[in-house]
């Protein structure tokens, strides 16, 4: 049986952004103008859409590098 690779995401730069700015993830939805869902999948490190990410980096003048990594896992299927 092969192996598959886990998609893994990691927002911890983002909510160290967000410290910075005296900023909580309250601020991010409405300053975003997203739903709790969005913010929900974020604080539980799983993708969301890109155009979500590109609102962060517009808003926040970041890039992306600076709120998200992208960490690769293999698992066992």
């Amino acid at each position: 049986i092969g192996k598959r690779s886990i998609m893994k995401f990691s927002y911890n730069k983002l909510w160290k952004l967000l410290i910075d700015r005296n900023m909580n993830k309250g601020d991010l939805q409405k300053l975003i103008e997203t739903g709790p869902s969005t913010i929900s999948r974020m604080g539980r490190n799983e993708p969301v859409r890109l155009e979500i990410l590109g609102r962060i980096c517009e808003r926040l003048n970041c890039n992306l590098e600076d709120i998200i990594e992208y960490e690769r896992g293999k698992q066992d299927v």
